[in-house]
């Protein structure tokens, strides 16, 4: 026990509490600085997930809004172009539904229903409805922005519509839209056969003349 009664006694002593305040001061010094780091770490790591959520959100609805532009001409696109439409419409709603965000599949939804009333409008107007995709854009901008506040008008407009739906009336609807979209498919595939005619090719590209130059020999 005598180095029990010798280290009692140093604490006693003078040098002892420069001694225990110095490690004392080290010792919170360390505790304090891990702190800060694991604060500037934990900021630093929700500012890059929280931009990179935005520059999602932004590209999804980037691609929705340049969706609902060709939706709005949809008449005067070739099947092709109707496919690959489809392919980028279908791309963007799943980043769209697979965003971090409250109400995705709502927002999700209702940009699918307003996708193909602008295509039935385009079909059956034949031409490019500004207000409708001007409005479409800026509801896109407004859940970007406020997204709890938007969710609630987008489940209003879903239960709306799905109302409408189990009228009498949205049988000729839809009826309409397959007369339409088969005729717009009848239109171009006539287009695509339409027989070749060479004579008219011929005439169109002229003889050729062979010219050469004349040096006076034979």
């Amino acid at each position: 026990m005598q180095w029990w009664n010798d280290f009692m006694t140093w604490l006693d002593s003078s040098a002892a509490r420069e001694t225990i305040f110095a490690a004392a001061v080290l010792f919170i010094a360390v505790v304090v600085a891990g702190l800060l780091a694991a604060w500037i770490a934990t900021a630093a790591v929700k500012r890059v997930v929280a931009q990179r959520d935005r520059e999602l959100k932004a590209s999804a609805i980037a691609a929705l809004v340049d969706a609902a532009t060709e939706a709005s001409v949809w008449n005067s696109l070739t099947p092709q172009e109707q496919v690959l439409a489809d392919r980028a419409v279908g791309q963007a709603d799943i980043h769209v539904r697979l965003l971090p965000i409250r109400g995705a599949d709502i927002a999700a939804n209702w940009a699918a229903h307003q996708l193909h009333e602008l295509k039935r409008a385009s079909a059956t107007f034949g031409y490019q409805l500004d207000p409708a995709v001007a409005e479409f854009r800026d509801r896109m901008l407004e859940w970007q922005r406020h997204p709890s506040r938007t969710r609630k008008q987008f489940q209003n407009d879903l239960a709306r519509w799905g109302t409408e739906r189990a009228t009498p009336e949205q049988d000729l609807v839809q009826q309409q839209d397959a007369w339409v979209a088969e005729q717009h498919h009848d239109r171009y595939q006539a287009t695509a056969e339409l027989p070749v005619d060479d004579d008219t090719v011929g005439a169109a590209t002229g003889p050729v003349t062979m010219t050469g130059s004349n040096d006076g020999r034979a």
